[in-house]
């Protein structure tokens, strides 16, 4: 099939798009993901893979896309530690840091409501490429983000 501009559509791809199934990071319950902003109030801390909190070997979110190319598709805010401040992150891949999703949350409490879930319909990820995050916050201090990520695989 051919769009309007005469190229060819790949139908299971736009399908895949639009229904699959999405899988969380981290993958258990005793796992966190932390996300630190910057010290200095609204400045953005540097460049980090995203991973978790394992104590032996941390798993990283490169690893799911290490043989498969996939998609972001949302990440939910669990906590914060800074109450009544803004935070933001941006999500990014490889050496150049190509542009997944950016977000822009605010804590009421310490406890982000389920409406803490930012949706995401970023770049695709490319199997293989390092996934990385940083964050900046309002307040100064090195503030605190307890997150996960839903993705899916393009298989």
């Amino acid at each position: 099939m051919r769009n309007m501009n005469g190229r060819s559509v790949d139908l299971r791809r736009l399908m895949k798009l639009g229904m699959h199934c999405t899988h969380i990071f981290p993958t258990a319950t005793d796992l966190d993901c932390v996300l630190t902003a910057h010290a200095d109030a609204n400045a953005w801390s540097a460049w980090v893979e995203v991973e978790d909190t394992t104590d032996v070997t941390p798993i990283t979110l490169s690893s799911v896309f290490a043989s498969l190319p996939g998609h972001i598709t949302g990440m939910v805010t669990e906590s914060a530690d800074q109450d009544d401040t803004v935070y933001m992150v941006e999500l990014a891949f490889g050496a150049a840091k190509t542009c997944i999703s950016s977000w822009r949350l605010k804590s009421g409490t310490n406890k982000v409501s389920s409406t803490g879930q930012s949706t995401a319909k970023g770049e695709h990820i490319p199997a293989g490429e390092t996934v990385y995050a940083r964050v900046m916050c309002a307040t100064a201090g090195s503030k605190i983000l307890n997150v996960h990520f839903r993705y899916f695989l393009d298989d």
